[in-house]
C-alpha cells in the first residue's frame, strides 16, 4: 500500500474515532467495542502486526483491570461505614475542611485506587452531606477536574495514564510505574489542592437539609465485574489504536508547536482525553510537548462530562445535566487552561 493510502486511511479512522462517539448515540453507548475496531483496521492499514503488539494489548489492561475490580469490591463492603466517617470529620474540622480533605484524598488517591472508583465514592459523600443542588453541582465538578488531573499520576489511575506509559516504556524515555509522577507531578499535585480548596469555598453558606443530589443506584457485584471487563476492553482497544496512528502522529503531530498542541487538545472536553492520548503521543516526542499534550488534556478534560471518566461516572450517578455540567465547569476550565499555559511557557524547558 502506497504512502498516501496509508496516511489517508489513517486519517479517516482518527476522523471517524473523533467524531462518532460525540455524534452517534450508537458508538457513544458502545465506545469500547467501537474503538477496538477502529484499533484493529489503524493497525492494519499501518501493517504494524506483530506478536510483540498482540502481547501487549492483552497484558497493558490487566493492573489497571485488577485495581478497578478489587478496589470496587472493597468499597462496597465498607461503604456503610462511609456516613459515620464523614460526621466524625465533619464534627472534628469543620464542613469545608472536610471538603477539601475528602476531595483531596479522592484526587491524590485515584492515582492507586483508580478514577472510576473515585468518582464512585464521590457520588455516595455527595448524596450524603445534604446541601443545596447547586453547591453540590459544583462541588462535584471541581472534585471531578481534581479526580482527573490525579489520576494520571500512575498507570493504574485511568485509561489515559495507562495508554501513555505503555506508549512510552521503549527509548528514549523508558517510562516505569513512576514516570508520570515525574514528569507532571509538580503541575498536577497542586492543581488536585487548588481545585479541592475551590469545592470546600462556600461550603459553610449553602443550605443544610437541601434537595440536593442523590446517587441513582448502588452497585451490585455484577456492576463492579461489568465495569472492569469494559476498562480491559477499552485499554487494549487504545493500545492497538496508538500502534495503528503512530505513524500519522510521527508525520504530523511532531511538527506542530507544543503551544498548538496545547490548545488543540482543549477538545479534550467533548472528546474521551485516552483516545487523543493514545491517538497523540509517539515516544518521538520530547518531554516538553508530552507534558504540554498531557497538561491539556487533563484539564480541559473536565470541561464537559464527555471529556473523562469521572464527569461521566458522576453526572450519570447523581443526575446532573449537560447544561448544568457546562454552566459549573467551563469558566473554571477555561481559567485553568490560561494560567497553566502561562506557567507552563515560562517554567517547563
Amino acid at each position: 500500500m502506497s504512502d498516501y493510502l496509508i496516511i489517508g486511511g489513517l486519517a479517516a479512522i482518527m476522523a471517524a474515532t473523533l467524531v462518532l462517539p460525540f455524534s452517534v448515540k450508537r458508538v457513544e453507548e458502545d465506545l469500547e467495542a467501537f474503538l477496538f475496531v477502529m484499533g484493529m483496521a489503524a493497525v492494519s492499514i499501518s501493517g504494524l502486526w506483530s506478536l510483540r503488539l498482540v502481547h501487549e494489548a492483552l497484558k497493558d489492561p490487566l493492573p489497571i483491570t485488577a485495581a478497578v475490580a478489587a478496589v470496587g469490591f472493597l468499597f462496597r463492603e465498607v461503604r456503610g461505614h462511609l456516613r459515620g466517617w464523614m460526621e466524625t470529620l465533619t464534627r472534628k474540622l469543620g464542613l469545608p475542611a472536610t471538603i477539601f480533605t475528602v476531595v483531596a484524598v479522592l484526587g491524590l488517591g485515584s492515582s492507586v485506587f483508580t478514577a472510576i472508583v473515585s468518582a464512585i465514592i464521590l457520588a455516595e459523600v455527595v448524596t450524603i452531606l445534604k446541601l443545596s443542588r447547586r453547591f453540590e453541582i459544583r462541588l462535584t465538578v471541581y472534585a471531578c477536574y481534581a479526580i482527573g488531573l490525579g489520576a494520571a499520576l500512575t498507570p493504574l489511575g485511568e485509561p489515559l495514564s495507562t495508554i501513555v506509559v505503555a506508549k512510552l516504556k521503549g527509548p528514549p524515555h523508558d517510562a516505569t510505574f513512576f514516570y508520570l509522577l515525574y514528569q507532571i507531578g509538580a503541575w498536577v499535585v497542586p492543581g488536585v489542592l487548588l481545585c479541592a480548596a475551590l469545592a470546600a469555598r462556600g461550603a459553610e453558606a449553602a443550605e443544610a437539609g437541601a434537595a440536593g443530589l442523590t446517587e441513582d443506584a448502588r452497585d451490585s457485584g455484577a456492576d463492579i465485574l461489568k465495569r472492569a471487563g469494559k476498562v480491559y476492553l477499552f485499554v487494549m482497544a487504545l493500545v492497538f489504536l496508538g500502534a495503528g496512528l503512530s505513524p500519522l502522529a510521527e508525520r504530523f503531530m511532531l511538527k506542530m508547536p507544543t503551544w498548538a498542541l496545547y490548545w488543540a487538545n482543549s477538545v479534550s472536553a467533548i472528546l474521551d482525553n485516552a483516545t487523543l492520548a493514545a491517538a497523540e503521543i509517539t515516544p518521538a516526542m520530547t518531554d516538553r510537548q508530552i507534558t504540554f499534550i498531557l497538561m491539556g488534556l487533563l484539564i480541559s478534560g473536565g470541561m464537559l462530562i464527555p471529556g473523562n471518566i469521572p464527569n461521566i461516572i458522576s453526572s450519570a450517578k447523581l443526575g446532573i445535566k449537560s447544561r448544568e455540567w457546562a454552566s459549573a465547569a467551563l469558566l473554571p476550565g477555561a481559567l485553568l487552561m490560561l494560567g497553566y499555559f502561562v506557567l507552563m511557557t515560562l517554567l517547563v524547558k
